[in-house]
């Protein structure tokens, strides 16, 4: 990794391939998923929680039901109408950083230099001639401000669902035959009949701070365990030569 804060100067050459493929990290069964990005993402993907290595707890999108399985992804790229934000950002982050005058430090845009999708000869342009964002760089700023709203929302977010006594482990066991299954282990979700019981000054809470929406968003989004499992099952068949 070469990380580097990103300038008009040294990368005015600079592109991106802006395409999703197995070369770019896109290979993988599930991804991180933000509050901020529940609502568009719900319509595409299971959304499940699960605790990182600390033991904090934060939402995935299930994207397919093996090992590095990405069942929206073919040859032509990543088939959904929505894509999650790390996804999407390809080799920027943020980062905080101070200016020359010592300034509360503030996000600005780094970029990985050795990443797969960085090109000097193909791709997006991120700069324009007179030095301005491009269109595609302005897409990413607003990607990765998706990304830092989300991460500030998500520890809190979490905190309220677990103080209410929202989160609830789930078993997950997918059968597509006699002889396939599959289950998702380590996995939570939000139990509906504690969420619709929320009441008074609870429920006002989780209103007022846009967190019910996401939890709903949560519990509807578990229906997309059928399309995925459609999706499996397509797959499987086109592979024994039976589409």
């Amino acid at each position: 990794m070469n990380r580097v804060l990103l300038n008009n100067i040294d990368h005015a050459d600079l592109r991106v391939l802006a395409g999703h493929g197995v070369a770019y990290g896109d290979a993988i069964n599930q991804t991180l998923l933000l509050p901020t990005e529940f609502e568009a993402a719900q319509r595409e993907y299971p959304i499940l929680i699960r605790k990182d290595a600390a033991g904090a707890y934060q939402a995935v999108a299930l994207l397919g039901l093996d090992r590095d399985e990405n069942l929206f992804l073919d040859e032509t790229g990543w088939n959904a109408r929505y894509i999650p934000a790390v996804q999407r950002r390809g080799p920027f982050s943020i980062a905080l950083q101070r200016d020359e005058l010592g300034a509360e430090p503030r996000p600005m845009i780094h970029v990985d230099l050795d990443h797969p999708r960085v090109s000097r000869n193909a791709g997006e342009r991120l700069f324009l001639p007179a030095g301005g964002a491009a269109p595609y760089l302005q897409s990413v700023n607003r990607t990765l401000s998706l990304i830092h709203e989300g991460l500030e929302v998500a520890g809190p977010m979490f905190a309220a669902f677990d103080e209410l006594g929202l989160i609830e482990p789930i078993d997950i066991e997918i059968k597509l035959d006699d002889q396939t299954s599959y289950d998702v282990p380590d996995v939570f979700t939000l139990a509906p009949d504690r969420l619709a019981a929320v009441a008074g000054t609870d429920l006002e809470r989780l209103h007022q701070s846009g967190l019910l929406r996401a939890a709903w968003a949560m519990i509807a989004s578990m229906g997309n365990i059928e399309d995925l499992i459609a999706r499996k099952t397509r797959k499987r068949a086109a592979s024994s030569g039976l589409a």
